[in-house]
């Protein structure tokens, strides 16, 4: 089944361009950013988190799936990147999200520690959207301004990256994936009503 979604086709091209994309958007937090590599990866996994997946993940990465994924999505990044899957979310490097509603809370993921704050859980949750939702103010670091966004992911979301960042410098930081674009929230950013 692995063999009938291929990987990148150009591995390490496909890979920078993918890594530039990951690099800017925690870089300038909010901003829309597309992914160029072409992929066609198993049902369910978007283009832009598949990309994500090939490009975050190897054999020293911890991964943690939602419940609900397909199968060939799990035989997909196994095969690709050899990573390890584990079943507790507080343990893990990545978390891959599908549906944000049925996801635990941010607070169940690895915060960090106050001798090591980087080794936090990094999400990539699948949205439906990246603009016309709610809309949040975004402030802080990476802004030159504030930055208006509006992801279709749900208030609970935005009620607890409110405690996310209070606790900064720990926490986790946020990649959000539609189709073939992605925006990045990393920890430091606060995220306002309009």
């Amino acid at each position: 089944m692995v063999t009938k979604y291929p990987g990148f086709q150009n591995t390490v091209h496909d890979a920078q361009k993918s890594f530039r994309s990951l690099l800017d958007a925690m870089a300038q937090p909010g901003h829309i950013y597309r992914v160029g590599a072409e992929l066609d990866p198993p049902v369910g996994l978007m283009a832009s988190s598949a990309a994500a997946c090939l490009t975050l993940f190897d054999l020293d990465v911890s991964v943690w799936m939602q419940a609900g994924w397909h199968e060939s999505v799990r035989s997909w990044l196994l095969f690709h990147t050899g990573c390890r899957f584990v079943t507790d979310p507080s343990i893990a490097h990545f978390a891959l999200i599908h549906t944000w509603d049925t996801a635990p809370v941010l607070a169940d993921f690895h915060l960090g520690t106050a001798e090591d704050p980087e080794r936090s859980t990094t999400l990539l949750i699948q949205v439906d959207q990246l603009e016309g939702k709610t809309s949040k103010l975004l402030n802080g670091p990476g802004l030159q301004s504030t930055q208006l966004v509006s992801p279709g992911i749900s208030m609970s979301f935005w009620e607890e990256w409110a405690g996310n960042h209070q606790i900064y410098p720990l926490g986790v930081d946020v990649f959000l994936f539609q189709r073939d674009a992605l925006m990045g929230l990393p920890r430091s950013i606060l995220a306002q009503s309009v």
